[in-house]
């Protein structure tokens, strides 16, 4: 574990120094759990949320994207459980006077039972080789079994007391299983509360006249509330979706883990709505469709799983997360939730409107049920940032900082370098950048030498580096240089718009 925090804490210094990420307010000391994308960083996240939307919208007829406010009307919330049930159960210890979160002290507790179960594993591995059956070792060793005995029933029991809203169960949980405070060391606890994540505002001209709203804690609702705006303007038929990217505010108490937790985040989100019988169909439709395209990444299929619900919130009648393997462990990057009807439902009952629809093969009207798709971008950012974070040891004993990033989303694709600053390099490495501009994010680079320079852009990610040279000028080809094999191609400036767009095509 130790070594995965020297590795965290490395990625985090390497957003920061690379341009990545920059804490918010950072002059004034910062804000908490808030941060600033810097100029490579703006363009990774723009470039996610291109390869998301372009997935999820312009490769189905059937899905169409809209940009909801982030002000609603407030008996939105109250409709959607938010104002009554959007809560986080929290602990506090009366020693170092720190505040956690109780679910997640109880989920810290299992991780350190599940690295008990890795460190077996890994013991195995090395003791047995190449002939090592992992499957068979989880299923028959004596001391895995017991460990992942204990981890179902924490939560099998933890799932309970959270639905038996059993806060003083909880506190009994905690204690039972001995988990003591990470700062004090003890295990001295006040009792369980609940607290509310939704920030409130208000709106109007004056202090008597002003209303209370709520940043938007989630993006789900804007879909919901627009319902039939879409399916009729768009003449939608069943089943559709429709996706959304769009920030969200959640006054995180304990927030945490560079982005991975923010006070300000952003969601990409498709609600698909269907036929009433239909929704399990599509709820396993969506986890294997939206599992593949975290594959497409070409990040291994190992640091994702699925985790299916023990407990389900009160919309759903079916519920998993992909998690991702981030350097603290498998976390949750996406949900996939099956909603029933409870969404539209609560909108028709508390605006008096009729959220249906006129189903022509069976010449029924019906509220439609919801399957949704659900996933945080900035926890994809870190997913995708962690993943593609390498030092390597070079044949002459340097050390390489790399970022291997999936290269449909690098922030830069070609950096473009004259070998020296003069004898007509920098004119010819001008035209190229020109050349390249209309189709892709682009870098000139003249300073230092060209070993370092390759060092630079190996640091931010960019999968080319295209060198001019004295053979340019005679034959009018360049030096491809690529990111991770550090292999070099000689290639012709008019196939370079090819050659690039063919080294950054994504994984089908």
């Amino acid at each position: 574990m130790a070594q995965n925090e020297d590795l965290f804490k490395k990625i985090i210094a390497h957003a920061k120094e690379y341009g990545f990420i920059f804490p918010s307010s950072e002059i004034y000391d910062g804000m908490a759990a808030v941060y600033d994308y810097g100029q490579y960083g703006v363009e990774l996240k723009n470039n996610i949320k291109k390869y998301w939307w372009k997935s999820m919208v312009q490769m189905h007829e059937n899905i169409v994207g809209i940009d909801s406010a982030i002000f609603m009307h407030p008996t939105i919330w109250k409709a959607s459980g938010h104002v009554d049930a959007f809560n986080d159960p929290l602990i506090d210890n009366k020693d170092s006077k720190k505040r956690y979160r109780a679910d997640v002290l109880i989920e810290d507790h299992i991780t350190k039972i599940e690295d008990k179960i890795n460190k077996e594993v890994e013991k195995a591995q090395k003791k047995f080789g190449d002939s090592f059956d992992k499957e068979q070792f989880i299923t028959t060793n004596q001391r895995v079994l017991e460990n992942q005995a204990k981890i179902d029933d924490i939560t099998k029991r933890f799932a309970e007391l959270m639905n038996d809203n059993d806060l003083a169960g909880i506190k009994l949980l905690i204690e039972e299983l001995g988990i003591v405070c990470p700062i004090s060391g003890s295990r001295n606890w006040t009792d369980v509360r609940q607290f509310n994540l939704m920030f409130s505002t208000q709106m109007g001209s004056v202090s008597e006249d002003t209303n209370v709203v709520y940043l938007r804690p989630e993006t789900a609702q804007g879909i919901f509330v627009n319902y039939l705006n879409v399916q009729k303007t768009g003449r939608m038929k069943i089943p559709f979706g429709i996706a959304q990217i769009g920030k969200a505010f959640r006054n995180e108490i304990v927030a945490r883990q560079f982005i991975f937790r923010m006070r300000e985040f952003e969601q990409m989100e498709m609600q698909y709505f269907v036929k009433p019988g239909d929704e399990l169909k599509w709820f396993e439709y969506w986890k294997e469709t939206r599992k593949k395209w975290h594959l497409s990444l070409g990040i291994p299929q190992e640091k994702y799983r699925f985790h299916d619900h023990d407990k389900l919130a009160h919309y759903a009648n079916a519920a998993t997360d992909i998690e991702f393997e981030f350097p603290f462990g498998f976390k949750e990057l996406e949900g996939i939730h099956s909603r029933t009807d409870f969404d539209l439902k609560a909108h028709q009952e508390f605006s008096g409107k009729k959220l249906q629809y006129f189903d022509p093969e069976i010449n029924e009207s019906y509220v439609p049920y919801v399957v949704e798709t659900s996933i945080g971008l900035d926890r994809t950012f870190l997913a995708v940032f962690s993943n593609s974070f390498e030092e390597e040891t070079l044949e002459d004993g340097s050390i390489r900082t790399v970022l291997k990033l999936p290269k449909v989303l690098c922030p830069i694709k070609a950096a473009v370098l004259p070998l020296v600053k003069k004898d007509g390099m920098p004119e010819k490495a001008r035209e190229i950048l020109s050349l390249l501009r209309d189709d892709f994010m682009v870098q000139y680079d003249e300073k230092d030498a060209i070993g370092k320079r390759y060092r630079r852009q190996d640091a931010i990610g960019t999968p080319f580096c295209i060198t001019i040279d004295t053979q340019t000028l005679e034959d009018n080809t360049v030096t491809v240089r690529e990111r991770d094999s550090m292999k070099q191609d000689r290639v012709s400036i008019d196939e370079l718009t090819n050659y690039i767009n063919k080294g950054i095509k994504p994984l089908a």
